[in-house]
């Protein structure tokens, strides 16, 4: 390499002489303060209102991609937060107030991108976070993932076209209604979705937060959910929460899975449930006479 620059050096110096000694237009002679600097590396953070054509909890660069909303793809991105004063700490894990807060601001977002509670419709809301070597680099972002499920009992994302936003306003098929409950013995095996005009026993009536107890608190304690569905139950009817509800109506829940539950998800599913008689239409607002205590 030495004797070729050499070379390189002599032969620049006949080409001078040849040249009449004239100087070379743009060089200095300095072979090195021309060089533009480096950029700084820039950070990855994954893009939002985008979708992605597979699932991840953990996103790495190396294998980022995304789709048009056009297109088949499993889940939407909605928005991107940052863990703020996180500098030297490790990745939260399921259950730390830092990821609550971080489901709790995904789940905020989710509402205003869709025009209503999530909860209440075919969907699931997941938060990924950057890989272990994104994290020790810096990265301190968490990314908020929309996708449609296939039911109210198997949320496994499903592939979909079109982007989710405004997907709750009006009358979208992806809002809970009525259901026909399939059981094995006195046990629910199903949730059959039918329309409210078909024969029925089950209809959603909204969803309730669950604040206060852990979950080894709430699955040792079903009554209380039964209750606090109850009243739901009588609102939505327009029939008084008192001794007479029990035999208008009963209820069925459902609630966070456990990991969720501990990642600050809290969104409890309930729904009317007739178990002595088939209804034919929404009980939303018939009031005592339409549900009567038989």
């Amino acid at each position: 390499m030495r004797r070729w620059l050499g070379a390189l050096a002599l032969a620049g110096a006949v080409t001078v002489l040849l040249a009449g000694c004239q100087r070379s237009h743009g060089a200095d002679g300095d072979l090195v303060d021309d060089w533009r600097a480096m950029p700084p590396p820039q950070m990855f953070v994954p893009a939002t209102d985008t979708c992605l054509p597979r699932i991840t909890a953990i996103v790495q660069a190396s294998t980022y991609d995304t789709v048009d909303c056009a297109r088949n793809h499993l889940a939407e991105a909605i928005h991107v937060g940052t863990f703020a004063g996180l500098a030297g700490a490790p990745r939260p894990e399921p259950g730390s107030p830092t990821l609550r807060s971080a489901r709790s601001e995904c789940d905020q977002r989710a509402r205003e991108v869709l025009g209503g509670d999530w909860h209440a419709a075919r969907l699931t809301l997941n938060i990924a976070l950057p890989s272990a070597a994104g994290w020790a680099g810096g990265a301190r972002w968490f990314r908020c993932d929309l996708s449609e499920t296939d039911s109210i009992d198997n949320t496994r994302p499903v592939n979909r076209t079109g982007s989710l936003r405004g997907a709750m306003i009006g009358d979208s098929p992806l809002i809970h209604r009525c259901f026909d409950p399939k059981l094995i013995g006195e046990n629910l095996n199903y949730m059959a979705p039918v329309l409210c005009s078909e024969p029925h026993r089950a209809e959603f009536v909204g969803v309730y937060d669950e604040r206060d107890i852990s979950w080894a608190e709430f699955t040792a304690a079903p009554d209380r959910a039964h209750q606090r569905c109850m009243a739901l139950i009588a609102a939505f009817a327009a029939v008084p929460n008192n001794s007479e509800l029990p035999y208008r109506a009963g209820s069925i829940y459902y609630p966070p899975s456990q990991r969720e539950w501990e990642e600050g998800d809290r969104g409890v599913r309930c729904f009317l449930w007739s178990d002595d008689r088939k209804l034919t239409r929404s009980m939303r607002g018939v009031g005592p006479q339409g549900l009567p205590a038989i």
